[in-house]
């Protein structure tokens, strides 16, 4: 089948699922399990008004659970089990992740992930939100910076692989090397430590343009009378920004935050495409792709490890986002 005939068909099927899931659920509902007729008719009209909506979140609890919560499960009883998935070894792996060695590594890595891409990737963001709105080609720089967003993380990563390529002539790095002086060339992704910096280059490029377009809205809903206030009270440029709008948008910069670490907490399409992690640039993520066919016990002891890491960020961002609604 044509790939465009069979993504129509998906649509139509799709749509039209859902819609005739609604009408003939709350058909049944309405004429045959809480008939509006009788003398409970206003009885069965309360009923069913209070188990319509259950019908209406019943597709998303249902793929929740099975695409969510049974994976969740079934990782967390497979973690107990050996390679077969036949032997009982209960916390074996969990006692062998935290021995030290690979995994440890893999974990701090991951924690300087934390640490230094969204801290940058807000701050960029805010800085560009900012100068970005005071420009008269404003929206076409936030579009350019935005682009990004629409890329894959595979993508993108190829792309910066032609800038951090081993070649004065393709690599970007590299040219600029030579027109200093330097002969010889380098690989970037090679170099300890300083290579996972190069890797988190590129999911801040990425990440950039959404902290920009929620900070420029937040900024935006800045009342004008505090801005104007503070200028009739002397503030220079600097003190507008960080005294005065800065912690009035402070709640959305924490939600930029913790939205841009859980994202990091599972990274792996660009460690993987880069260097495989290799080079000491290995993370949690694609450690745990490293053990996924051979041992899927100590694959899964390492998911429950990320979602273990990433529930408390995730829990801290509803909230934030829940006190930001009210």
């Amino acid at each position: 089948m044509p790939v465009v005939l069979q993504g129509i068909l998906t649509i139509l099927i799709g749509v039209g699922g859902c819609i005739a899931y609604f009408y003939f659920s709350n058909l049944v509902l309405d004429k045959v399990i809480f008939p509006a007729k009788g003398e409970n008719a206003g009885r069965n009209i309360n009923r069913a008004n209070q188990v319509r909506p259950w019908l209406f979140l019943f597709p998303a609890i249902f793929v929740l659970g099975l695409y969510l919560v049974y994976p969740v499960v079934g990782s967390l009883i497979r973690s107990f089990y050996g390679r077969d998935g036949q032997e009982f070894v209960g916390l074996t792996y969990y006692a062998l992740l935290f021995s030290g060695g690979d995994f440890t590594r893999a974990f701090l890595n991951n924690l300087l992930w934390v640490l230094f891409v969204p801290a940058a990737s807000t701050f960029i963001g805010l800085v560009a939100a900012q100068l970005t709105d005071k420009l008269s080609w404003g929206n076409l720089a936030k579009s350019l910076i935005f682009m990004p967003m629409a890329i894959s993380f595979v993508g993108a990563s190829l792309i910066w692989k032609f800038v951090y390529a081993n070649d004065a002539e393709i690599g970007l790095i590299n040219a600029i090397r030579a027109s200093l002086g330097f002969e010889n060339p380098i690989d970037v992704l090679q170099i300890p430590f300083w290579n996972n910096f190069f890797l988190m280059v590129i999911l801040i490029w990425i990440q950039t343009g959404f902290a920009m377009v929620i900070l420029s809205a937040a900024l935006r809903g800045i009342p004008e009378e505090t801005i104007e206030a503070a200028i009739l009270d002397g503030a220079n440029p600097w003190q507008l920004f960080f005294k005065i709008k800065v912690p009035q948008i402070m709640s959305t910069i924490v939600v930029v935050w913790t939205t841009i670490t859980i994202l990091v907490l599972k990274v792996f399409d660009i460690v993987y495409t880069m260097t495989g992690g290799n080079f000491g640039t290995e993370i949690l993520p694609s450690y745990m792709m490293d053990y996924f066919v051979t041992s899927k016990g100590y694959a899964s002891a390492i998911a429950i490890v990320i979602m273990i890491t990433v529930l408390p960020v995730m829990i801290w961002n509803i909230r934030q986002a829940r006190r930001e609604m009210r």
